[in-house]
């Protein structure tokens, strides 16, 4: 079997599991699944490839993901990587392994992507909790944010593909599904219709999970479902960045603080034994000492309890890469303060 090195958010994973399965048959191959959401996290990819290189050199290695996607050329040029894949060739990549290509680079325009991959997969290996896909790509646009660049628009996947999909994980012996996508809040029709959907065709489903959710988006019909289905998770969480209005704003995302705290008290009074967890961006180039500190307080007044923290990373690209930029060791300090916080 291919080995699959994984970086990156739940939709790489479910990916990565797809790659392994279609290419189960192949030996002294590597794919590596890259993730661009920062600099840093890229660095990382690059620099995996080189030690699994040095440490396979019989290996062929594909090079795939959003890093592929923004970055090929940079990618290619490196010594160690026999191919380089973009995100759309990757829901093809058995039609690319072994083939010979005047360029490494076979990376397609990811805006020219309409459709989801319809591959159904048998399991996740080494986990407890399957992720099961329900969308891809994103239409919004917030001033840090390269992923829409490196996943494309927002497109769904049938519903009767996911349900089919549970099922067979189900019968797998998964007990916990966890829906995931670039934005699952964003699934057409709506997130609240599919998730009645699947509880009401799968009632036997121990459990359904959720990815990351937009504060922005959670209506009452989504929390509706927690008061009448009791198999929906306990643990939620949020892409909220943020606990300053005016960075908010800045950020470009669509909800105030006061949405998170509203939204997690609303939750609680139908599940008071809901857990939240939060991804946060320190140091944004418009958060001042007392925006930080707003951050600090939400916090503590909407209950966060798992906190995903990330010093400010800019992107070339991207809007909030031309702002004035606070020095990186003020960004890993506050970062540092944070997570302390979310030990606490």
């Amino acid at each position: 079997m291919a080995e699959v090195i994984t970086f990156g958010c739940r939709i790489n994973a479910y990916e990565s599991e797809v790659i392994k399965e279609k290419l189960k048959d192949y030996e002294n191959l590597i794919i590596v699944n890259t993730c661009a959401v920062t600099g840093e996290a890229e660095r990382q990819c690059r620099q995996a490839i080189r030690k699994l290189k040095r440490e396979h050199p019989e290996c062929e290695i594909i090079v795939t993901g959003c890093s592929a996607q923004i970055n090929a050329a940079k990618l290619a040029d490196m010594p160690e990587v026999t191919l380089v894949l973009g995100n759309i060739e990757k829901k093809e990549i058995e039609k690319y392994v072994g083939g010979i290509f005047a360029d490494k680079k076979q990376v397609s325009d990811i805006f020219s992507d309409t459709v989801c991959d319809d591959y159904l997969i048998t399991g996740f290996e080494g986990r407890h909790k399957a992720f099961v896909q329900i969308q891809q790509g994103c239409n919004h646009r917030c001033t840090y944010c390269i992923v829409p660049y490196a996943r494309g628009k927002n497109r769904s996947v049938p519903q009767e593909l996911i349900i089919r999909q549970i099922k067979k994980l189900l019968a797998a012996g998964f007990k916990e599904i966890c829906l995931t996508g670039v934005d699952i809040c964003s699934y057409q029709p709506s997130l609240s219709a599919l998730v009645a959907n699947i509880l009401e065709q799968i009632p036997e489903l121990p459990l359904l999970a959720f990815g990351s959710l937009d504060p922005a988006a959670i209506d009452d019909k989504f929390i509706d479902l927690l008061n009448k289905y009791n198999n929906i998770s306990d643990y939620f969480h949020f892409s909220i960045q943020s606990g300053d209005n005016e960075v908010l704003r800045s950020m470009g995302r669509r909800h105030k603080r006061e949405d998170v705290i509203n939204l997690c008290n609303k939750i609680k009074k139908i599940k008071p034994q809901a857990k939240f967890g939060a991804d946060f961006i320190c140091g944004f180039p418009t958060e001042t000492e007392t925006a930080f500190e707003n951050t600090c307080l939400l916090v503590k007044e909407a209950g966060l309890n798992k906190l995903h923290v990330f010093p400010y990373s800019e992107r070339s690209g991207t809007p909030a890469a031309k702002m004035k930029q606070l020095p990186m060791a003020e960004r890993r300090r506050r970062a540092a303060i944070l997570r302390e916080l979310s030990e606490e």
